[in-house]
């Protein structure tokens, strides 16, 4: 967890597609956007805004992918809303910018399986290999960060909003 507000969370992707993938989730747990509070839709939506706002500047970003998958039939894979923000570049995906979204729709499939795997997985994957030029592997090749790569981000991430309080 890297951002809290009185309603909902900031935690940092097992799997990120570019460097600053984050999700927002409402505190309380819920299934579909439809199932948020008035209260509670208005606070994930100002989180996602003031994240993002952050996100784009941290990862040099000109631009936005906020993604929400609301039910299964939408790609959602784990029943509890949480909202995708990407920081992206001109140059993310060799310019077709566009391929974010069936890679956002693989990686949700995926997410029950990755988290299992996370969970029994003691290898920590090369360091270098997450960084090097963000190129976008397929996701079957893509291995989920350990705890303590998450915990890094996280600790970084939640400095930048100690002020936003």
């Amino acid at each position: 967890v890297f951002f809290r507000s009185s309603s909902s969370v900031g935690i940092v992707n097992l799997k990120p597609l570019l460097p600053g993938h984050v999700l927002l989730i409402p505190r309380r747990i819920v299934p579909r956007l439809a199932d948020l509070r008035s209260d509670e839709v208005i606070d994930l939506f100002l989180s996602v805004q003031k994240v993002g706002k952050i996100l784009e500047r941290v990862y040099e970003g000109e631009a936005l992918t906020i993604s929400l998958q609301d039910g299964k039939i939408a790609g959602q894979s784990v029943p509890h809303v949480h909202v995708h923000i990407i920081p992206r570049r001109p140059t993310d995906f060799k310019g077709d910018n566009d391929r974010i979204y069936p890679a956002l729709e693989t990686s949700e499939l995926r997410l029950e399986h990755d988290l299992a795997r996370a969970q029994q997985s003691t290898e920590t994957p090369d360091e270098s290999s997450s960084t090097a030029g963000w190129r976008i592997p397929k996701d079957e090749d893509r291995s989920p960060r350990t705890m303590e790569e998450m915990e890094r981000e996280a600790t970084r991430l939640a400095g930048l909003f100690t002020d936003l309080a």
